[in-house]
């Protein structure tokens, strides 16, 4: 067996016990309690988001464990760290205002000046994504010569905006139970099977989704912002890591065009409207609440949403 394949395996193996390990001692003693982490979702049963940190913690193992350098595991413990914390305040402060919210709510926030939770998660997660994204870029191309420092600074550019939007994305398809995990899976086990620098942080990402998806698919427990944001910015990163710059110019296209799409068309009917697509998704899933079921809101009334929509969706997606 070589030291590649090895180090991913190990990396998989770290980052699913962590995962588990983390959210066994969260559901011990939750900080702040376990009231702060929990929301009703469309059945008006509990569901905890500690699954969140549990699965960040789960992917900073794997991170470390699975990384071929010391820069690469900077590099994706700084994308992926940014992801959750800035998801996870977020998660517990969120401004509730239905004009804030969405990717365009909260820039046109900042545009009028106002800095909202999600507007902060914007600004940190992209900052950390750039940090991430500069640690990663070597200064010198593989021939040994040292590149421009417009060359370098454009590959920084790409590269952070990247897994800023990774990290954006994921989070949209974390509307129902397991659906953020299981695309993020798919994303990933190419990448662990690659050649690339990013492989064992890949396999990390198919280890702590692999520990939190049984849990994901009952209800018992969410992602929220701050674990799916993880989990995209860890998958950026890893592109980032093992792609040459056409690869990562391409994955930003489409990363990009379906966050555009996101705020026109919603997945949840795309996916449901395919045949295939729509067996996968719903793949271990509790049967569907009744029609009309509700879910209180904010203020404590009970508001009508979706069959199996998550507690804090947002959006059309």
């Amino acid at each position: 067996m070589s030291v590649g394949v090895l180090r991913r395996l190990v990396a998989a193996a770290a980052a699913a016990a962590a995962t588990s390990v983390t959210r066994g001692l969260l559901d011990a003693q939750a900080p702040g309690g376990a009231q702060r982490w929990t929301r009703t979702n469309h059945r008006g049963e509990p569901v905890s988001m500690l699954e969140g940190p549990a699965v960040a913690a789960g992917l900073l193992a794997g991170a470390v464990v699975g990384a071929p350098s010391a820069r690469a595991a900077a590099a994706l413990t700084v994308a992926t760290g940014a992801g959750a914390a800035f998801g996870i305040v977020d998660d517990l402060t969120e401004d509730t205002e239905a004009r804030r919210k969405g990717l365009r709510g909260h820039l046109g926030a900042l545009a009028r000046g106002e800095v909202t939770t999600g507007g902060l998660k914007v600004l940190g997660i992209g900052a950390g994504a750039l940090v991430a994204a500069a640690v990663a870029t070597p200064w010198r191309d593989g021939d040994g010569a040292r590149r421009s420092t417009l060359g370098w600074a454009a590959d920084v550019a790409v590269s952070g905006a990247l897994v800023a939007a990774s990290a954006n994305l994921v989070n949209l398809l974390d509307l129902r139970p397991g659906r953020a995990l299981k695309a993020s899976a798919v994303v990933a086990l190419p990448l662990a099977l690659g050649a690339g620098a990013g492989a064992g942080a890949a396999a990390g990402v198919l280890g702590a989704a692999g520990a939190a998806v049984e849990q994901d698919l009952a209800e018992h427990d969410m992602l929220g912002d701050g674990g799916a944001n993880a989990l995209g910015a860890a998958l950026g990163a890893a592109v980032v890591l093992g792609a040459p710059r056409a690869v990562r110019v391409g994955a930003l296209a489409v990363v990009t065009a379906l966050t555009l799409a996101s705020e026109k068309v919603s997945f949840t009917q795309v996916i449901e409207r395919t045949p295939g697509l729509r067996e996968v998704d719903a793949w271990g899933r509790r049967p569907r609440a009744t029609a009309g079921s509700t879910t209180p809101s904010a203020g404590g009334a009970a508001v009508p949403v979706a069959d199996g929509t998550r507690p804090t969706t947002t959006g059309p997606a």
